[in-house]
């Protein structure tokens, strides 16, 4: 029998959906960004849950409360995805036997940081022993079912665009890591995007309201990952012809002799919004962000050939599907 290393977590998750009975007619398919169950006629009642692990998920130098606003963020951008605003969470701890009690009290800190930042609240979870630190998270809210965007709709001809720029965690945690020496000015955005990241909440809930997004997810996995499991789920192609690279990372890259775009299309935990735009609806999600303060960019379109390309300066690449994988990455 296989071991979970040799397995990797996709496949799993689809051992333990094959000895599941499946919920008729769920909100939401299994396997998407969170599980949704029909609460009245319009409205669903949408849950998630996700969890951090001390040995995986903390790099070196972030802090307790760093961690623990991440474990938050982790979760509050997969409700990003969908557009839904989370009305409150549960935290489960496991906690190592040697935690002092400031360390206790760093954590509660970042669980509220994260919660209110988002504009929700921690009312209640469970502690445990545990070898290690976790931080297991679960947000629930409210939404009508015709705006819970999912990610199997994308159609031919619909547009691929993102919220932001892309590599900087990936730079981030290599300079972590390896303890690469850089300047102050590329040091910071770099190392911040790491300790401290942000989800596209209020983005996510503006683009699910102008009925515009035909798919959406985040990109904690890597994009090219996104890209593979909106593909998956849509049954269609992308073809990409931009991809934006944060300046930080292209400074970074060159300095190293690495190339910024395997950072930008591999490296996850971003917390950008991954979305597929309706066509004749594009003005209205554009205004929708761009009133926010953040720029909705087109980064290619969706194609009936079920594949991914990418596409620059008439080169055409087929990009391999790959990301972030607990037990193998």
């Amino acid at each position: 029998m296989r071991k979970t290393s040799e397995l990797g977590e996709r496949k799993l998750i689809e051992i333990i959906k094959n000895c599941l009975e499946m919920m008729p007619e769920a909100a939401v398919p299994f396997g998407d960004d969170v599980s949704a169950v029909q609460f009245d006629q319009n409205k669903v009642a949408v849950i998630k849950t996700d969890m951090l692990v001390g040995k995986t998920d903390v790099p070196e130098g972030m802090t307790l409360r760093q961690a623990a606003r991440k474990a938050v963020v982790m979760n509050i951008s997969d409700f990003a995805a969908k557009g839904v605003s989370p009305a409150a969470i549960l935290v489960s701890l496991g906690l190592p036997r040697n935690y002092t009690e400031n360390d206790v009290q760093q954590l509660a800190l970042g669980l509220n940081d994260g919660a209110r930042e988002y504009g929700t609240y921690v009312v209640g979870g469970d502690t445990n022993e545990s070898s290690d630190l976790v931080i297991s998270c679960s947000l629930l809210g409210f939404c009508n079912s015709q705006i819970l965007v999912k990610r199997s709709e994308a159609k031919p001809g619909d547009i691929v665009a993102v919220t932001g720029e892309f590599g900087k965690t990936a730079a981030g945690l290599k300079i972590l890591l390896e303890k690469i020496v850089v300047p102050e000015k590329i040091w910071n955005p770099l190392t911040e995007a790491v300790f401290t990241p942000k989800a596209r909440l209020k983005e996510g809930i503006a683009l699910a309201e102008t009925g515009a997004l035909s798919a959406s997810i985040d990109s904690s996995d890597g994009l090219v990952w996104s890209l593979h499991e909106l593909s998956v789920a849509s049954n269609v192609g992308f073809r990409i012809d931009k991809i934006p690279v944060a300046s930080e990372v292209i400074d970074f890259a060159r300095t190293f002799h690495l190339d910024p775009f395997e950072l930008a299309l591999y490296g996850g935990e971003e917390y950008e919004l991954v979305v597929i735009v309706k066509p004749d609806l594009w003005d209205k999600a554009e205004t929708a962000v761009t009133n926010l303060g953040t720029k909705l960019t087109k980064i290619g379109v969706a194609i009936k050939e079920k594949k991914l390309e990418l596409k620059l300066q008439d080169k055409a690449l087929t990009l391999k599907p790959r990301g972030w994988e607990h037990f193998k990455s």
